[in-house]
C-alpha cells in the first residue's frame, strides 16, 4: 500500500541487517552450540518487568508528525517494558511542551538539542556545538538545573530549513540562503507560529542574514509543503528529516551558509520525579528503543505518516516489531 516501495525496501533492510547482526553476536558468544545461539528477541527486545506495574508515566511530544511518532515509540517501548504509560500528544511548540513537563502534566517528552540550547537556554546558534555528544552534554546540564533529567540522543538529527519549490529555485538562481539577499522583499515566507520567535526560524533569517520578507504568514505546521504546491508562499519552513525532501526532488533545501539553523539530535527529557519513580528501566528503555533511529529510518517513519496516512501510533508499532523491540 505504499506510495513509495523503495522506503519499505530501505526500512525492511535495515531491519534485517539489525536481525543479522544481533543473532551473529550473540552465535559468537559460545562456543558454536545451537541451544545457546541468541536470537533477535534476546539481544534487542524490551523485557516486562513486574516491578514497574502501577508506576504510571504520561508521555508527552510536540505538534507535527515526528515528534507525534516519537512519542509513540517511547511510550509503546515503556510499556513493553511494563509500565503504566499515557500519552499526551500534540501539545504544542517547545514552550508548551517545557511547560507541560515543568507543571508534571507530562512525565516527559523528546526535545532537539539544538532547540533547547537557543529556545531555552539563549545561546546563539553559532555557539550550539555541532557535535552531537557535546550538544547534549552542554543541554543535559542546562535542564539539571531546572530539575529535568535528559537522556543520550538519537542517531538521526534534524533542522530547520529553508524550503522552496526546485522550479522556483532556478528561476531565482538561487542556492543558499544568502543568495535570497536583495531577493527576500519580494517573497513570502510562511512558518510555524513561533517562527517570529525563534532564532533558528524567522528571527535568525532577519538578524544574521539581514533578510527583509514581503510577509511572514504563520501556518499550520502540516500545511508546509501545501503552501508551496499551491503557490501562496515562495518560501516555507521545513525539516531536514521531512520524507517529502527524500522520496521528491519537486524541493529544494536552501544551503544555511551561515549555520544560522543548528541542527540538533533528539534527546528525551523527563522530570526528576518521573525518573527516580520509574527506576533504571525507564532510562534504560528510552536508550535502547532508539538505537536504530538513523536519518533514513525517521524519515521512513515520517513518509508512513505523511505520505502513506498511516496513524503514528501504527508507525511506531512497526519501527518497534520490525527491529525486535516488541513481538
Amino acid at each position: 500500500m505504499s506510495t513509495n516501495p523503495r522506503l519499505r525496501a530501505l526500512f525492511a533492510l535495515l531491519a534485517a541487517l539489525v536481525l543479522a547482526l544481533a543473532v551473529t553476536a550473540c552465535g559468537d558468544d559460545d562456543d558454536g552450540d545451537s541451544e545457546e545461539t541468541g536470537t533477535e528477541e534476546s539481544a534487542t527486545a524490551i523485557q516486562e518487568n513486574p516491578d514497574n506495574s502501577g508506576v504510571q508515566l504520561t508521555i508527552g511530544s510536540k505538534n507535527f508528525t515526528e515528534q507525534i511518532v516519537l512519542g509513540e515509540i517511547y511510550a509503546q517501548a515503556l510499556e513493553a517494558a511494563g509500565y503504566d504509560v499515557s500519552t499526551d500528544l500534540n501539545l504544542g511548540d517547545e514552550q508548551v511542551a517545557l511547560k507541560a513537563l515543568d507543571s508534571g502534566d507530562i512525565s516527559g517528552y523528546p526535545e532537539y538539542t539544538s532547540t533547547a540550547l537557543t529556545s531555552f537556554f539563549d545561546f546563539a546558534p553559532e555557539d550550539v556545538p555541532g557535535d552531537a555528544q557535546q550538544a547534549y552534554e552542554e543541554s543535559k546540564d542546562e535542564f539539571a538545573g531546572e530539575g529535568l533529567v535528559s537522556y543520550p540522543p538519537t542517531p538521526f538529527s534534524s533542522a530547520n530549513a529553508v524550503g522552496l519549490l526546485s522550479s522556483t529555485a532556478d528561476d531565482l538562481g538561487v542556492s543558499t540562503i544568502s543568495d535570497l539577499k536583495g531577493k527576500s522583499q519580494d517573497l513570502t515566507l510562511y512558518g510555524s507560529p513561533e517562527c517570529r520567535q525563534r532564532i533558528d526560524c524567522l528571527v535568525g533569517l532577519e538578524k544574521y542574514y539581514g533578510l527583509d520578507f514581503k510577509s511572514f504568514t504563520p501556518v499550520d505546521i502540516g500545511l508546509r509543503y501545501e503552501v508551496l504546491d499551491k503557490g501562496d508562499a515562495d518560501l516555507s519552513i521545513l525539516f531536514t528529516t521531512d520524507a517529502q525532501l527524500f522520496v521528491s526532488d519537486k524541493y529544494t533545501i536552501l544551503e544555511d551558509d551561515k549555520g544560522v539553523l543548528p541542527a540538533g539530535n533528539v534527546i528525551f527529557v523527563a522530570s526528576q520525579d518521573a525518573a527516580d519513580e520509574a527506576g533504571p528501566d525507564f532510562g534504560e528503555t528510552i536508550e535502547k528503543v532508539q538505537q536504530n533511529l538513523t536519518l533514513e529510518v525517521m524519515q521512513e517513519l515520517n513518509a508512513r505518516v505523511d505520505i502513506d496516512k498511516e496513524k503514528p501510533e501504527e508507525a511506531a508499532q512497526e519501527y518497534l516489531q520490525q527491529f525486535g523491540y516488541i513481538q
